[in-house]
């Protein structure tokens, strides 16, 4: 059985590099482009198998070539796949992300395919895997319905939950109250409580607004300031680390996402799982792509060690 389930989506990313996105009716030349593995839930799944974690994968995908890179993508991360569905009628999903040259800040179009078909009822097929594991993640990328089920398995079953509430979405208090740990950037908490986020105060404040909904603990990640962490008996910033130049932020969130549940599966202390999850985040953006960017766990531990990565 697995310690980290991650429910959620893959999808082939189809990365393009330039100055900035074209506009409407223009072509723009590209600096760059790379194909490779990603879907949130799958870059979590692998972030947290990375980072030392016994990780489980929960979704569909079709039965042609990008399937394919999804098997052994997962396979060569040591992501455990026994209950992916493969889907005869879908094809896998597929993502465009556009990198900045000038910052390595991203946009992203993503097309769920088979992973858009995750129901309910595939949930309750998962209940003996979600319910053995000690942390469950997941995200919005699928159904809502079938998210919403597999997070009342796990809190039926005492097992801790994430929800990475991406790509943005309307979300009801029920929904709210199943996560123990809710895990916005700055727009989706803005977007979760109608309120601008642009500082650590005004994190702050949205935080408290979505504990007010049933959340247990929401944290809110702040790119380059690091994360808030604000719950029962804590409300602290927990710094950044600077890992060199910043290539690409596309699998940024992720890398934090999946090492974070492997640090809570471990028994760490939020705090402490939240300071894994800051360095495996400031790793990855020095690094091009998604997956393929999140650092294993001899890497996370030996920057956490070194001087040049203590708390500012």
């Amino acid at each position: 059985m697995a310690d980290v389930v991650v429910l959620g989506i893959f999808a082939v990313d189809l990365a393009f590099e330039a100055p900035r996105l074209p506009a409407v009716g223009e072509t723009l030349l590209g600096e760059g482009f790379r194909m490779g593995p990603g879907g949130k839930g799958s870059n979590q799944a692998i972030a947290a198998a990375k980072a030392g974690a016994r990780t489980a994968f929960l979704t569909r995908i079709g039965q042609d070539a990008f399937a394919d890179i999804a098997l052994k993508t997962w396979n060569d991360a040591g992501v455990g796949t026994s209950a992916i569905i493969r889907d005869e009628g879908r094809a896998t999903g597929a993502a465009f992300i556009f990198v900045s040259t000038e910052t390595g800040d991203n946009a992203v179009i993503v097309e769920s395919g088979a992973a858009g078909a995750i129901s309910a009822d595939d949930a309750d097929d998962w209940t003996p895997l979600i319910g053995a594991s000690k942390v469950f993640v997941t995200q919005l990328e699928q159904p809502q319905d079938a998210a919403r089920r597999a997070l009342q398995i796990a809190k039926v079953a005492g097992v801790t939950t994430i929800m990475n509430p991406a790509p943005a979405a309307t979300l009801d208090d029920a929904l709210l109250a199943s996560c123990d740990f809710l895990t916005p950037n700055e727009a989706e908490a803005a977007g979760l409580t109608g309120r601008t986020v642009n500082t650590v105060d005004d994190a702050r404040t949205a935080a408290e607004t979505l504990r007010g909904r049933g959340v247990g603990t929401v944290i809110v990640t702040l790119g380059a300031e690091g994360a808030l962490i604000h719950g029962e008996g804590i409300s602290e910033r927990v710094p950044a680390f600077h890992a060199g130049p910043v290539r690409d932020t596309t699998g940024a969130g992720d890398a934090f996402n999946g090492a974070f549940a492997c640090a809570l599966a471990e028994g760490r202390s939020p705090r402490d799982a939240v300071r894994f999850g800051c360095a495996a985040a400031s790793l990855s953006v020095t690094r091009p792509g998604a997956a393929a960017a999140s650092a294993t766990r001899a890497e996370i531990d030996a920057f956490l060690s070194s001087d040049t990565s203590k708390d500012p």
